[in-house]
């Protein structure tokens, strides 16, 4: 079973299982746990504490990640829903982003670089890509 509003694996879980509070809480990727679990929008989101888990429960909206987690340059380059690495990602104005950063046509390509070098263009682009995408 997938998800259409999140990036979610075959068993439905969000992000490729990292926990989404430990971005703004430690400023980088954690696994989290099935221990820790919350089943969200549809969506089961993983988290590495019970502490994490109960942040996300009582502000939601403050944790996910914009764009459902998709790459948020593929959202505003490509109007796409491109997977994204968990590692690579940047916080900004209190928001989750984030980025593909593997192969592409045989070349490495984290897209971290080119959204960093047109962030405002981008995220223009990406947030009217996303709401357009998202309207029901």
């Amino acid at each position: 079973m997938t998800n259409e509003k999140y990036l979610t694996n075959g068993e439905n879980i969000a992000i490729k299982g990292y926990d989404v509070v430990a971005y703004f809480k430690d400023y980088k990727a954690i696994k989290g746990s099935k221990t820790n679990s919350v089943v969200y929008d549809g969506a089961t989101f993983y988290f590495a504490s019970k502490e994490n888990q109960s942040d996300f429960e009582n502000e939601p909206e403050k944790y996910l990640p914009q764009y459902g987690g998709w790459c948020a340059f593929a959202m505003a380059a490509n109007n796409a829903q491109t997977t994204s690495d968990p590692n690579t990602f940047k916080i900004y104005n209190g928001k989750l982003y984030l980025f593909f950063n593997d192969f592409y046509q045989g070349t490495p390509f984290n897209t971290i670089i080119p959204w960093n070098a047109d962030e405002v263009n981008l995220r223009t682009k990406a947030d009217v890509n996303w709401s357009e995408m998202t309207a029901e």
